[in-house]
């Protein structure tokens, strides 16, 4: 008998997931794959998934024409950090006769070897491996060499399916049908798994470019958000919000009763929406958390001492992927390095003084604050 293991946080599963497995079905011979949803992966602690319950129902709906797939929920019932090893060993005492294979991306490969106990895994089970690596076949070698075994390749390539652009876009209330099941898109739908309340009330203030733009600062922030320990929750929120009064005029009701501040002198036309975005977000779609608002009310001019989440909000607007001024791919390398975006925000500040000086537009003290006081953080 031959079974595979799928494991991973399936958050949510998507039509990739799917492909894989019915590829790996084929490939490996098959009698059983058993579709193992974490209950907290090791990799991901800065990541709030969605429920359990949910994330195993949605595979359940993924995987009900698949007659040699069963969804497992024994990671989510075991609870506490779900590690390989173990569950690999309670296969191989529940199959014991069974050549049993765990199914792991090119991408995991290589940090295959950071994981707890890999030794142990290996032992109980031979490694599967797919995904889009050019490398795989370097990678043998060093593998062989760490562990003294192989691992098996399977053929299948397949596309590069964004569980995160998903969460994005549910976020904001929208279809996902183009990136999973129709059971799941329906399902996600109807219980909002993943909504952001009110968010697609503010989309819908934005002009269609608008909109588009917002749902990518969105998907750059939350991909970088769990390295800087900040929730992805947040930083779908705060960008999705972020230029929620971007396309509104001065005689809008949603600006009833705002009033610009005034202790940096006179607001630039430019930023003048940042203020006006934390306003509408506070008063008329109920955000009450302080780092969310920060970050939308600071996200065009930055200021001193930013909180984390600030930093990340005013710099995924700045690179995000249809960005395409000069210095944006040295803020796009500096932005994906190390645990801190202090020097991507330095220089991201610097090029923004530099640029406005040239244009000759107005410059608001609070980004030549900002500039000195992370610059000044390096001495």
């Amino acid at each position: 008998m031959r079974i595979a293991v799928f494991g991973g946080s399936f958050d949510p599963v998507h039509t990739e997931h799917i492909r894989l497995s019915q590829a790996a079905i084929r490939e490996l011979g098959l009698d059983k794959l058993i579709v193992m949803p974490a209950h907290a992966p090791p990799h991901k602690p800065w990541r709030t998934l969605a429920k359990d319950e949910e994330r195993l129902k949605l595979c359940e709906l993924a995987f009900a024409d698949e007659e040699r797939v069963e969804v497992s929920d024994y990671e989510i019932r075991r609870g506490g950090t779900s590690y390989t090893y173990l569950t690999c060993r309670h296969f191989k005492e529940k199959y014991p006769q069974a050549e049993l294979f765990w199914l792991v991306g090119a991408d995991m490969l290589r940090d295959f070897p950071t994981w707890k106990n890999p030794e142990s895994i290996l032992n109980d089970a031979t490694l599967a491996v797919c995904g889009r690596a050019a490398d795989k076949g370097e990678l043998e070698g060093d593998f062989f060499q760490r562990f003294g075994k192989k691992f098996v390749r399977l053929a299948y390539d397949g596309a590069d399916v964004s569980s995160t652009k998903i969460r994005v876009l549910a976020g904001a209330g929208m279809d996902v049908s183009a990136y999973t099941p129709l059971s799941v898109a329906e399902y996600i739908q109807k219980n909002g798994v993943y909504r952001i309340e009110n968010a697609a009330l503010a989309l819908s203030l934005e002009k269609e470019t608008r909109r588009a733009h917002s749902l990518r600062v969105a998907e750059v922030a939350a991909k970088r958000a769990s390295g800087l320990k900040i929730s992805e929750r947040k930083a779908i929120a705060a960008a999705l919000f972020h230029d929620c009064a971007k396309n509104l005029g001065e005689d809008s009701p949603y600006l009833s009763g705002f009033v610009l501040p005034t202790e940096w002198g006179k607001v630039p036309q430019e930023v003048v929406h940042q203020f006006a975005g934390a306003y509408v977000a506070e008063k008329a779609f109920d955000v009450t958390d302080r780092e969310i608002l920060n970050a939308i009310a600071y996200h065009t001019s930055a200021r001193e001492n930013m909180g984390e989440l600030e930093k990340l909000i005013f710099l995924a607007d700045m690179i995000e992927p249809s960005r395409s001024y000069e210095g944006v791919e040295i803020l796009r390398d500096l932005f994906w390095q190390g645990d801190s975006l202090d020097l991507c925000l330095e220089e991201a500040l610097r090029q923004t003084l530099v640029f406005l000086k040239r244009k000759g537009g107005e410059i608001f003290p609070l980004t030549v604050a900002a500039y000195q006081f992370y610059k000044n953080l390096r001495r």
